[in-house]
Order: C-alpha cells, then structure tokens, then sequence
C-alpha cells in the first residue's frame, strides 16, 4: 500500500485528516482548555468541558499515539474536569506542571516563587477594584477583567508595577492579565518537546498564546520533511481574527470540535 504523502498548506481536512489516519500510532494531538473544550465563562472557576468532550477524548486517545491537554490552569484544576480520562497528560500553567502516568511533575525552578504568589494574590485582592476576579493558581496569579473592561488599564498597569517589583513575568490572554515565575516555559516551548518524536500532530487554540503552538508546528515541519502539523483556531469575539489568520482551519465553537472529532474518528 502506498505510502500517504504529506499535505501541503493549505490543504483540505481530508487530506489532513487522511495523512493523520495513516500515521496514527505517531500522532498527538493537542488541546487547550478555556474557549476550545470549554466555553469561556465570567467565573473562571465555572467553567466546564462540555459534555461530548470527555467521550471523544477517551476515543480519540485509542486511536492515535498521544493526547494531550495544554493549558493556563493548573493541573489540579484539569485534573477535577478530566479525572476519568485515564489516558490523556495534562500540562498545566502553560507546561509548569505535567500530569502524566499518574503524577504530577512540577517545573522546580518555578517552586521557589509559590511564596510571592501567594503574597500578590493578597495585595491584589487588596489593592484592586472589587470587580476584578483574582484567581491564585500556586504558581502564577491571573488578574480577570472580562466584567468589569473599564478597569483594564489599571489592571495592566497594576501587573506591570508587580512584575518588577518581584521579577514576575507577564502572560496576556482574553481579558485577563497573569503574572508568572520567570522561568522560560510557554505553549510554543511545550508543542516543541512534544514532537520531537511525532509523525503528526494536532494543536486546537483559541488565544494569542495559543500562535506559539501553531508556530512550533511549523519549525518541526521546517526540519522534518516526514512531519504534517495541523494549526486549528476555534473561533472568538475578542482575539479570533488573528488567531484564525495563523491556523489552518476555524472552528466555531467548542461544540463544534467535539463534532469535527466524533464526525472524523469514523476514519480510523
């Protein structure tokens, strides 16, 4: 039998969805969470895959290498939403703190940091307009503006003043502003170790954060003729332009990636 070729961007889904059935037992797939399994939700703390997720997760797992979630929560948060999915790793804070095989390894150069976090997320919570949803991650401290956009200014100039203060980072998203460790580790960093030996592989995003994944598929395919990347953006209000602009497909909803799984893993 011949040997599928790789699809050339831009392609059709079903010539990326014909070269990824043929390398299946070499492709990984790659999610992030809030707007892409879950809708975004005012309340951080609310939200939830939605309910054909976890079956198609469980199935997808089956048929392909690796799944994979990677995302700004912690890895306690993922685990409470994912604990059934036995077979899919969690990478949690942008890739600070991995699940896998049943523990959780943590990024040490990001420990010594969990002191100042906790003391930020108080003076936050202090200094900040009530409207402002603070939410403590352990590792990282991300300041929500979503109801209350008047207050975006302050809030950016408030994160900045603490940054330095504390020799923090910055991580921009979707009405939010999060102040990390200084420790280099991104979603771009965590899709490059994660193809280092793919065939194939898969990265759903929704935010500006989310390029950087899109961008180390396209370094691994720059060096490895064998290896196909699939960019798939899925639509929103504030940042979906330029998210999309970078993918090779959009999709419009969480909903509707649970669709587009279920739909193609009759392929396999």
């Amino acid at each position: 039998m011949a040997e599928t070729p790789r699809p050339i961007h831009p392609l059709t889904t079903d010539e990326a969805w014909a070269f990824t059935v043929s390398r299946a037992s070499a492709t990984t797939f790659f999610f992030d969470f809030d707007g892409v399994l879950s809708p975004v939700t005012d309340d951080p703390d609310a939200s939830q895959p939605v309910p054909e997720v976890l079956d198609v997760l469980d199935r997808l797992a089956g048929a392909v290498a690796r799944v994979a979630i990677v995302s700004a929560r912690p890895v306690s948060f993922l685990r409470s939403r994912f604990e059934t999915l036995a077979n899919v790793d969690l990478f949690g804070l942008y890739g600070l703190e991995v699940w896998h095989d049943g523990e959780v390894v943590t990024e040490p150069a990001a420990l010594e940091f969990v002191p100042a976090m906790a003391e930020l997320s108080d003076r936050a919570r202090a200094e900040l307009p009530a409207e402002i949803l603070v939410e403590y991650k352990r590792l990282s401290v991300a300041l929500h503006y979503r109801t209350a956009p008047e207050h975006a200014a302050t809030v950016e100039r408030w994160a900045h003043e603490q940054a330095e203060r504390l020799g923090l980072r910055i991580q921009n998203g979707r009405m939010v502003v999060e102040l990390k460790p200084p420790v280099d580790q991104d979603k771009g960093m965590v899709i490059t170790e994660g193809v280092r030996n793919a065939g194939c592989a898969w990265y759903f995003g929704d935010d500006m954060s989310d390029i950087k994944a899109f961008d180390a598929l396209r370094a691994r395919e720059a060096v490895d003729p064998a290896f196909f990347g699939m960019a798939v953006a899925v639509a929103n209000p504030e940042t979906g332009a330029e998210v999309s602009s970078a993918a090779d497909l959009t999709l419009e909803s969480p909903h509707a990636v649970a669709a587009f799984l279920t739909e193609n893993l009759k392929r396999f």
